[in-house]
């Protein structure tokens, strides 16, 4: 068996971040919840810095175009783990029957970012903990484990504080704007599977090859396309990644149709 020992170094930093952020934002503070393997990763790495109670509002950005298994996922989980779940929609952007049809940039920004804008707005809030990592993409390495959005929750990723381990946070805040905080920022995808398996973690049955097929990467169903796999397990997807030279999110249509999309998409407050 291989030895996972140097997790727990990465759980305990992504749990003092958790501690930290909690302790200065408390009831302005959220957990952003896909349901992905590296938010669900997120929402038990919060179970376990305060003790397998999460004090924190957990919000599901509900595009309304997920999978089954994702809403099933979700109806589980909130109860077995007792989480107090806000589930937020763009009502105003489904009304006019926003969808991927509409282009993909503008589905996005207006169910994801907008929806984001308007629970922010709802509920005052000030931080958001969110699961994103920085070998998703070119444009999530950029980022910092506190990182500041503008009142128009605008991102300026090239011009960025330093930030060094245990001082994080060193960016001035303004009335209107909001903190991103990422506690998974420095974990990788295979970190995040073999997490799962040594946690003994839940994951959505989609990123489990079925016919050859299987999903890398989980969003709207519309969005995503499966990649080809015999990896129906935790060990042979752990295997499979170690063997692999294609990109974790190939499979996702925002980071296909144009190379700069992603950039622009975070840089107007997408996740």
């Amino acid at each position: 068996m291989s030895d996972y020992s140097y997790l727990d170094e990465l759980e305990s930093r992504s749990v003092y971040i958790i501690r930290e952020a909690y302790w200065k934002y408390k009831n302005k503070l959220v957990i952003l919840w896909s349901m992905g393997k590296d938010s669900t990763t997120l929402v038990h790495l919060a179970r376990k810095a305060f003790f397998g109670k999460v004090p924190i509002p957990v919000i599901h950005i509900d595009t309304t175009f997920k999978f089954k298994q994702i809403y099933e996922f979700r109806d589980k989980y909130v109860k077995c783990w007792k989480l107090n779940l806000i589930i937020t929609k763009n009502d105003m952007a489904l009304k006019k029957d926003m969808s991927p049809k509409k282009g993909r940039f503008n589905c996005c920004t207006a169910l994801k970012t907008e929806a984001l804008k308007q629970v922010i707005e709802k509920y005052r809030l000030r931080a958001l903990l969110v699961a994103i990592r920085r070998d998703e993409h070119s444009i999530r390495a950029k980022e910092r484990y506190f990182s500041l959005r503008d009142k128009e929750f605008k991102w300026d990723y090239q011009n960025q504080p330093l930030e060094m381990w245990s001082e994080y946070y060193n960016t001035k805040e303004e009335s209107g704007t909001h903190i991103r905080i990422h506690p998974l920022l420095h974990w990788s995808e295979i970190d995040i599977w073999r997490y799962i398996k040594k946690e003994k973690l839940p994951s959505v049955n989609l990123y489990f090859a079925k016919k050859r097929r299987r999903y890398r990467s989980i969003g709207c169903e519309c969005c995503c396309q499966p990649i080809e796999s015999s990896a129906n397990s935790i060990d042979r997807i752990i295997e499979e990644i170690q063997n692999s030279r294609v990109s974790e999110r190939s499979g996702r249509a925002q980071d296909k149709e144009k190379e700069y999309m992603m950039q622009k998409l975070r840089s107007l407050g997408y996740m």
